[in-house]
């Protein structure tokens, strides 16, 4: 790996939060899903699969991550959205149209929305106690 991108890639990666970690997956999911996006409109369909797969294969990691018993009905009502989201992948991959990947991609912009306010919010509330 003597890529100097790659290795601050991978340094930031390990050495970040989990709640970091969380966005930086929302915002690979959501890249993916624009790029398949793209691909799909472009009749690409090679690089519209391999951006579904990718995109597919984050989301899935963040529906694994799901604590029920801490989570509860968050976590419940999270793994429903994220069900829908590869379902529509699926659909997407199947028919090739943008139509299902855009409506993923609009549910994953209001879950990285709300899940950056909330990491605010709590680093904000976390600095006032120092």
């Amino acid at each position: 790996m003597s890529n100097p991108y790659q290795k601050y890639k991978n340094t930031s990666i390990q050495s970040a939060s989990r709640e970091k970690l969380l966005l930086m997956m929302y915002e690979g999911a959501i890249k993916f899903t624009k790029r398949a996006i793209k691909a799909a409109e472009e009749k690409k369909i090679a690089e519209r699969c391999e951006n579904i797969g990718r995109a597919f294969d984050v989301v899935m990691e963040l529906n694994n991550t799901l604590d029920h018993k801490i989570g509860g009905e968050i976590a419940k009502n999270l793994e429903q959205l994220y069900m829908f989201i590869t379902e529509q992948y699926t659909k997407a991959n199947l028919s090739g149209s943008a139509e299902p990947l855009k409506a993923s991609l609009k549910v994953l912009e209001t879950l990285y929305d709300g899940w950056k306010q909330a990491v605010e919010k709590i680093k904000k509330e976390e600095a006032e106690k120092v």
